[in-house]
Parts: structure tokens; C-alpha cells; sequence
């Protein structure tokens, strides 16, 4: 889920923003308004790596090959649980 906040706002509670998604896990993001048009996103840390890591396979066409062999052994039943390994 997405909340908004207004940039004046933010500036006011930025140290206390870490804290806002920790009380809150459904919350994704935060979208930071300037006269009610979002400007700015802020995110955990964790939702932003996992960003640049997906357009990081997204952009590499080895790795989404790869990828995309994964899901097809997946699929078949062909892939490994590594769970149970």
C-alpha cells in the first residue's frame, strides 16, 4: 500500500520515517507530495535492492534466459527444492 505525505511534512518527520514502515509492513512506499502531485518516492531499503536487482536480470538478456529456464524446470517439476537440501 502506498501512502502519500506532503514534502513539508516529510521534512518535519524524516528520521521518524524508518520507523513508519516498521509499524506498518503492508506499507511499500511512500509517495512525497508537492502541491498534491507525488514528486518523490521513499522506500525501505530492502523493496529499493530488490528493485535494482530485478532490473539488473532484467536487463542482462543471459539472465533472463536463465531465468526463464528456471521457471520452465519449475513449471516441469524439474527443479531442485533446496529447502530439502
Amino acid at each position: 500500500m502506498i501512502q502519500s505525505m506532503p514534502i513539508a511534512q516529510v521534512r518535519k518527520d524524516l528520521n521518524q520515517l524508518p520507523d513508519l514502515f516498521a509499524a506498518d509492513p503492508q506499507a511499500s512506499a511512500l509517495a512525497v507530495t508537492r502541491r498534491g502531485q507525488p514528486v518523490l518516492a521513499v522506500m525501505p531499503w530492502a523493496l529499493y535492492q530488490g528493485i535494482a536487482e530485478t532490473l539488473e536480470v532484467l536487463g542482462d538478456e543471459a539472465l533472463c534466459a536463465d531465468l526463464r529456464e528456471g521457471i520452465r524446470q519449475l513449471e516441469a517439476g524439474e527443479g531442485a527444492d533446496w529447502a530439502g537440501q
